[in-house]
C-alpha cells in the first residue's frame, strides 16, 4: 500500500512554519522530542519511544564457529524490520530503500565503530565464539526512525547479559542463570545517531524531524557521535550541497544532544538494576499507567456479619406463609395420578349418544378378548400335537452304530415376529367385521 501524499496546502503550510521558526508540535528548531526507555522482564529487551515513534529492541546470543579471517573475534548481527503495523506504507517481506539505508547506517554506527569488544566474545579460538544478534522492530512510525533505532540498539546491548561459560580441555560448559550470574557485554562507548533535516537548499535546519517534516525536506544529515565528542559515522542524503560551517554547526548540536541522551540511558539502566535487586515492579509492566479505571474495578467494602442470624429470623417471621403444596401425587384408580384434592368433572353428565358409544366400545373389548382366548387355545393344541414325535435316529452309514436320542422336555414356546404379525392381522379383520355388523343394524 502506497503512503498517502501530502496535499499542496499541507506542504506550503509546513514550509511556511519552518520559515517562521515554528513547528507543528510546538518545538523549537533544535529541540528533541521526549525520549522514554522501558525494559522487558528479560535482559536485552527494551522499548524506546521518541515522541510517538516506538522501536522494540531484542538481543539474543548463541555459540557458533568464528569467521575464517577473524578466528578470535565474536560476531555482531543487526536486523531491522519495518512492519505494516507501524505504517501502512511498509510492506511485509520486501526490503525497501529506507530499510536498506537504515540497516546499513546502524551497522556502521554500532559495529564498525568498535563500541563492543568482540574479542571478549571468543570462547575457544578458531572453534567457538558468541554471535550477538540485535533485532529491531518498528512498532509505530512518526518520523526519525534512524535515531530511535540507534538508541534502542545500544540500550538493548547495554542491558543484555550473556550466559557464563567455562572451558575444561575440549569440553565447553554453558551455565544457566540459576547456576551462575549472566555476564554483561564489554562496551567501550555508546554511539548515538542525531538527524538534521534541511529545507530550501540548506537555508533552514531542524533537529529530530517528524514524519510530515521528512516528507517536505530537501535533504538529511545523520551524525553518529559518543559522549567523548568522537564522530563514529556521518551520512548525507537528499542530493543537497552542505557547507563546512553547516556541518560544524550540526556536529556541535549533536554533541550536546548525545550527552543528554547518554545520561538518560545510564540513569534508566541504573534504575532498572536497582528495581530488580529490590524485587519491585520492573519491565514493561512498569510503563503501564495505573490511572485508568475499568468498568469492573470496585473498592473493597467491609461486611458486618454480627447480627446476620437475628435479621434473617425477623425477615422469615414477617414474610407471608407459603401456600399449601402437595408434594405427593394422589392415586384415585390404577393408571391415573393427580396432584391436589377433589378436582371434579366440570363437563356434566354424558349424553345418551356418548353412553351408547362407550357401551359399544366395552362390548367390543369383551368380544375381542374372547376371540383372542379362542385363538390362543388353538395354537396350544397345535403345538402339543407337533411335540409328540418319535425318537430321533442318527446314522451316517450302515457300519456305524445307531444312536437313539431320548426326546427332551420341549422348551416353552415364545411369541415370534410371525405370530405377532398373524395376531395383528386377525385382530384388524375381526374389528372390520364388527364395524360392518354395527352399520347393518
Amino acid at each position: 500500500m502506497r503512503e498517502t501524499p501530502l496535499s499542496n496546502c499541507e506542504r506550503r503550510f509546513i514550509l511556511r512554519a519552518v520559515q517562521e521558526r515554528k513547528r507543528l508540535d510546538g518545538r523549537q528548531c533544535y529541540d528533541y522530542r521526549n525520549v522514554r526507555i522501558s525494559f522487558g522482564a528479560e535482559y536485552g529487551s527494551c522499548i524506546v519511544e521518541l515522541g510517538k515513534t516506538r522501536v522494540l529492541g531484542q538481543v539474543s546470543c548463541e555459540l557458533v564457529p568464528p569467521k575464517p579471517n577473524r578466528a578470535t573475534e565474536g560476531i555482531l548481527f543487526f536486523n531491522l524490520e519495518l512492519s505494516p503495523m507501524a505504517a501502512p506504507a511498509f510492506e511485509p517481506g520486501r526490503q525497501s530503500e529506507l530499510l536498506v539505508k537504515v540497516n546499513r547506517l546502524i551497522e556502521r554506527c554500532l559495529r564498525n565503530s568498535k563500541c563492543i569488544d568482540t574479542e571478549s566474545l571468543c570462547v575457544v579460538a578458531g572453534e567457538k565464539v558468541w554471535q550477538i544478534r540485535v533485532d529491531l522492530h518498528l512498532l509505530n512510525h512518526d518520523g526519525n526512525i534512524i535515531d530511535a533505532a540507534s538508541i534502542a540498539g545500544i540500550v538493548a546491548l547495554c542491558h543484555f547479559r550473556r550466559p557464563d561459560v567455562s572451558v575444561q580441555g575440549e569440553e565447553i560448559t554453558v551455565y544457566t542463570p540459576e547456576e551462575r550470574d549472566p555476564v554483561p557485554l564489554s562496551i567501550h562507548h555508546m554511539p548515538i545517531c542525531v538527524s538534521f533535516a534541511f529545507f530550501q537548499e540548506g537555508t533552514y535546519l531542524l533537529v529530530d524531524p517528524s514524519e510530515r517534516e521528512e516528507r517536505v525536506m530537501d535533504g538529511l544529515l545523520v551524525i553518529a557521535m559518543n559522549k567523548h565528542h568522537e564522530i563514529c559515522t556521518i551520512q548525507s542524503s537528499g542530493g543537497i550541497m552542505l557547507l563546512k560551517d553547516q556541518v560544524l554547526r550540526c556536529s556541535k548540536i549533536s554533541a550536546v544532544k548525545v550527552a543528554e541522551i547518554t545520561e538518560l540511558i545510564q540513569k534508566a539502566l541504573e534504575n532498572d538494576q536497582k528495581v530488580r535487586k529490590e524485587g519491585g515492579k520492573f519491565g514493561f509492566a512498569e510503563s503501564i499507567p495505573n490511572q485508568k479505571i475499568t468498568a469492573f474495578k470496585m473498592e473493597g467494602v467491609a461486611v458486618d456479619t454480627k447480627d446476620v442470624e437475628e435479621q434473617a429470623e425477623e425477615i422469615i417471621t414477617k414474610a407471608d406463609p407459603p401456600s399449601e403444596v402437595f408434594t405427593q401425587p394422589i392415586l384415585h384408580t390404577p393408571g391415573t395420578a393427580q396432584i391436589g384434592e377433589g378436582i371434579e368433572n366440570a363437563w356434566g353428565d354424558l349424553e345418551e349418544s356418548e353412553r351408547e358409544e362407550t357401551a359399544d366400545e366395552e362390548g367390543e373389548t369383551d368380544a375381542t378378548a374372547f376371540e383372542w382366548e379362542k385363538i390362543k387355545m388353538e395354537d396350544t393344541s397345535i403345538t402339543n400335537e407337533t411335540e409328540k414325535d418319535e425318537p430321533i435316529v442318527l446314522s451316517d452309514s450302515e457300519e456305524e452304530e445307531v444312536v437313539i436320542l431320548e426326546p427332551q422336555a420341549p422348551p416353552r414356546k415364545t411369541r415370534t415376529q410371525a405370530n405377532l404379525k398373524q395376531e395383528n392381522t386377525s385382530k384388524k379383520t375381526f374389528n372390520k367385521k364388527r364395524k360392518k355388523k354395527r352399520v347393518a343394524h
